[in-house]
């Protein structure tokens, strides 16, 4: 940037949960770095919690339910792929778009680096547009006007570094602030309440196939921790149902499946002992969160995309090759981590909580 603090800047993250999570800390930092500066950020709506409870307004002042970003604009590129030639969603773009030209953003900083989110930049008409030199999808980087040679083994720390480069300077490292939705956490609390003891988190789901640790398992984990004394919910999104519920059958009782929105996942994480799960977004809300983890990895790198800044044990089996390829078979590697092992890792975490 110019020697000039600007008085406006456009985050383009839009998603997914874990990435957006991810992007949090280095939003933060240039918070913290300018205090003062007007700080936008366009995100799909399915993810909006992470940013504003839903029962406040997604602009204005910020409090506890709205606490870093002064303006938040939704965007539905889903939805809006499979119909763009209708009118309708012709007028949503129009509108999402016109609502972000009319804050006038200085500065656009694409997290995201993909062409959808460069493009999404461009459309917004900032002053100026910045962007990884090596962003996920190369064509991208034609859409910046500044391209930052990103440092660090972590993504977290890849994005810290694109802020300092838009910053011109060193930031401040800071722990995530989440918004706090006092619905969702009377709601969760009435739930817990229920249970009346001390619960562990278990998330089966994974982003596709080759990352998900059988189900099954999951569920001897759950039976073996009850014997100890701890409960186990099982969360789940949008069409992984019935693998909750197989969690469920194989604990014996010991686990009870539970849906959430994002708001209440949230306020349920923060009451959690203990997370076990893979590499997805709740595993990455759990971290940011202080939680213990309990990682369970196979194609993806834990390196880069491990639980960050909180206490873990990552499980990754050798055998297990680094991979992007979203291949519906588990990973043979993932499949030769036992439940033992995981129930050894979560008692561990459980035993040694400020160890």
């Amino acid at each position: 940037m110019s020697d000039r603090e600007p008085e406006s800047l456009l985050v383009v993250r839009l998603s997914a949960m874990g990435d957006i999570i991810h992007t949090l800390p280095a939003v933060s930092a240039l918070r913290i770095a300018f205090p003062s500066i007007k700080l936008g950020w366009v995100v799909e709506e399915r993810w909006a919690e992470l940013l504003c409870a839903r029962d406040c307004t997604s602009s204005g002042p910020r409090f506890p339910g709205h606490p870093l970003i002064d303006f938040v604009h939704l965007v539905d590129t889903k939805a809006w792929r499979t119909s763009l030639l209708s009118r309708q969603t012709r007028r949503e773009i129009g509108n999402a778009l016109n609502e972000i030209r009319s804050q006038k953003y200085e500065v656009a900083i694409d997290f995201q680096g993909s062409l959808k989110s460069a493009v999404v930049a461009r459309s917004s008409r900032p002053g100026a547009i910045f962007g990884m030199a090596q962003p996920r999808e190369a064509p991208a980087r034609y859409f910046y006007k500044r391209r930052i040679a990103t440092k660090g083994t972590h993504v977290v720390e890849q994005y810290h570094s694109l802020a300092e480069g838009v910053a011109g300077k060193t930031l401040t490292r800071l722990e995530v602030e989440f918004p706090r939705n006092e619905n969702a956490e009377a709601a969760i609390a009435h739930q817990l309440g229920l249970v009346g003891r001390q619960f562990v988190l278990i998330n089966p789901g994974a982003g596709w196939g080759a990352k998900q640790w059988p189900a099954e398992r999951y569920g001897e984990v759950a039976r073996e921790l009850g014997k100890s004394g701890f409960a186990s919910f099982v969360n789940f999104g949008p069409g992984e149902e019935e693998l909750a519920l197989t969690v469920e059958r194989s604990s014996g009782g010991a686990a009870r499946h539970i849906s959430c929105s994002v708001a209440e996942l949230i306020a349920l994480t923060r009451r959690a002992c203990v997370f076990i799960g893979g590499d997805t977004g709740p595993l990455h809300l759990a971290a940011a969160l202080k939680i213990p983890v309990v990682a369970i990895f196979g194609p993806t790198d834990p390196a880069r995309n491990g639980p960050y800044g909180t206490k873990s044990i990552v499980l990754r089996n050798p055998a297990s090759m680094t991979s992007l390829s979203h291949v519906r078979a588990t990973d043979p590697g993932l499949l030769q981590i036992t439940a033992d092992q995981v129930l050894a890792a979560a008692h561990h975490l459980l035993e040694n909580p400020n160890a």
